[in-house]
């Protein structure tokens, strides 16, 4: 979720630049940098942490321009720190990239430059390319530019500037949003909106497969085809706040409506399913460590609580090792028997839960290997595990988590997989049929996400509920424990999740003609138990309201109502089962006039006990 913005015009670009980042603030960095070009020379400043820093740079060593890119950086490939911060140049300082998105191919093109005597200065995937614009640069920047894309794989926003062509801004796009803002004698590139409202509402959303050259007067675009191409102009007339939620009425719905892409954003250069290959860069657990792995604990609460609970079954069928799952804050006070080939894994968000944050530190006294599942770079619990793997997330504004939850079960997934595989409990075969599966959830996800009124019609039904019960089984029975959660948090409404054959032990004595039952009935290997759940439920009375695979017709005469969701591998289904759980949740607090995003009694982070 970096921050890309770019000027060229009659201002000072430094000016606009810096205050484009500051807008941009939102969606969460650990890093900043700038680049202007000055006469036939690059000026680069960079500096970690929060933009004051990078503000004390430039006013104590200014620098006045006409043209310039930026760049707030969250860290992928390399650790925050100055070397690995943007904007990047090649080694002779004769072109400046800024870059969002992940060049899946990075390695093997490093690998080439290196061995034609390149030498590179970071860490970052992002450098690779200014190498292999310079390697290509004769005189025309588009060109290199575009010789360049030719060889990459990946996701990227691109902005590049050249001191050779000091008047001009080249900027590329493929699956993360790039946007032009036009002016009037000057021009603008940004990652969102909200960069450019101060100074223009009339903006360009680049496609997949856009390339632009862009000066103070004009605005030449090509698309995929190298086919010169006019794109609409389009007129925002958004406040600031409406485009920080990108036209969202709430942060909740935005960053629901951002699985597909964050889904996608955690899993895209750690895995490779034609070739049954995955690469988690952060983190090599060798084969004969993870083969040596007795039994694994899962410490974490809330939501990520729940996200370990899916990656239990994972783990176990998968890889084929004991896991365990603990709310953190009874893990730390238990008398629980660790050893060194207990793997502890923590799990959260922020990174800075008070509760998880004791559980590791009691795990490490204990001698047990640690491992950190966070979202958010540099923060205490990345620190202190000793190995950590981050979610692609970016910042969750809205309190009630919903892209936390897909973004860390995306990664215990995917982990889950490479130990299978080293374990021998998963053949390669088996191996690309699990990852293709995942690889295809987002582009399904996004088909649900287009027609979601059937939810919100069912929120007009069942909002005045004072009671709700959800059922799960086997790997949903956790999606049903976190739908419930959800509209407890921001709807203030009683609700239960439970799995579905404890119902007879106790909860079916709460089910009557007043009860809402959100059954998750995805095609799996529990589908027909499940049917025999929902069957006892509305035997009682109960309205059931049944999330199920697209293909499943029978479900209908089972059901009250039906949310059909793709379909998807058993295994993989909790990534598509609780988008219509927040929804639903998120409709509901709607109607009912609740603050979705800061609901009553809750923080984001809970930092203290």
């Amino acid at each position: 979720m970096c921050g890309i913005i770019g000027y060229t015009g009659k201002k000072n670009a430094v000016d606009v630049i810096f205050k484009g980042l500051k807008k941009l603030e939102y969606r969460g960095y650990d890093s900043a940098g700038i680049a202007v070009v000055i006469g036939k020379e690059l000026q680069v400043r960079r500096s970690v942490g929060k933009l004051c820093n990078l503000e004390s740079m430039l006013k104590k060593n200014p620098i006045i321009a006409n043209i310039g890119i930026g760049h707030t950086r969250w860290a992928t490939h390399g650790k925050p720190s100055e070397k690995n911060a943007h904007p990047h140049t090649d080694p002779t300082k004769t072109v400046v990239v800024v870059h969002n998105g992940i060049i899946e191919n990075y390695s093997e093109l490093k690998a080439e430059l290196q061995k034609d005597g390149q030498k590179f200065e970071s860490e970052t995937d992002t450098e690779v390319i200014a190498h292999l614009i310079k390697k290509h640069y004769k005189n025309d920047l588009l060109n290199a530019v575009q010789k360049t894309l030719d060889r990459v794989r990946g996701s990227y926003a691109l902005g590049i500037m050249c001191k050779n062509e000091p008047d001009k801004i080249i900027c590329a796009r493929q699956d993360v949003p790039l946007i032009i803002g036009v002016g009037n004698g000057e021009n603008f590139i940004a990652s969102d909106i909200p960069a450019l409202l101060p100074y223009t509402r009339e903006m360009i959303f680049l496609e997949n497969g856009d390339i632009a050259e862009i000066t103070s007067e004009k605005v030449i675009i090509k698309n995929a085809e190298n086919n010169m191409i006019n794109r609409e102009i389009k007129n925002i007339q958004w406040d600031t706040e409406q485009a920080e939620k990108n036209g969202y009425k709430h942060f909740m719905l935005k960053e629901i409506f951002e699985q597909p892409h964050i889904i996608e954003n955690t899993f895209r250069g750690r895995i490779y399913p034609d070739e049954g290959r995955i690469c988690i860069e952060e983190v090599d657990f060798k084969e004969e460590y993870v083969r040596s792995i007795s039994d694994i604990y899962i410490v974490a609460c809330g939501t990520s609580y729940h996200s370990g609970l899916v990656s239990k079954f994972l783990f176990e069928s998968f890889a084929k090792i004991p896991t365990e799952v603990d709310i953190a804050s009874e893990f730390r006070y238990r008398d629980i028997i660790l050893n060194e080939k207990t793997l502890v894994v923590v799990i959260s968000q922020s990174g800075e839960t008070a509760d998880t944050l004791a559980a590791l530190r009691l795990a490490k006294s204990k001698g047990c290997q640690t491992l950190a599942i966070c979202n958010v770079v540099g923060s205490s619990m990345n620190r202190e595990a000793m190995h950590v793997i981050y979610t692609h997330c970016g910042p969750e504004i809205g309190v009630a988590s919903t892209k936390a939850f897909t973004g860390q079960i995306t990664v215990l997934y995917i982990l889950a997989l490479d130990w299978a595989y080293k374990r021998g409990t998963v053949a390669l075969g088996e191996l690309k049929k699990y990852l293709k599966e995942l690889w295809e959830v987002p582009l399904k996800i996004n088909g649900f996400l287009q027609n979601v009124k059937s939810i919100c019609d069912l929120a007009k039904i069942f909002a005045y509920k004072k009671n709700f019960l959800y059922l799960g089984r086997h790997v949903n029975y956790p999606v049903a424990l976190e739908g419930a959660l959800k509209i407890k948090e921001i709807s203030y409404i009683h609700a239960e999740g439970y799995a579905a054959g404890e119902m007879k032990h106790g909860p079916i004595a709460l089910i009557d003609e007043s009860m809402p039952i959100i059954a998750i009935a995805v095609k799996s290997k529990v589908y027909e138990k499940m049917i025999s759940n929902i069957e006892e439920a509305k035997a009682r009375g109960g309205t059931i309201i049944a999330v199920a695979s697209k293909s499943d017709k029978q479900i209908r005469n089972k059901s009250d109502y039906v949310i059909y969701v793709p379909e998807t591998d058993e295994f993989v289904s909790p990534l598509v089962t609780v988008i219509p759980l927040q929804l639903l949740a998120y409709y509901i607090s709607v109607l009912l006039g609740c603050d979705v995003d800061q609901p009553r009694n809750l923080a984001k982070s809970v930092t203290v006990e």
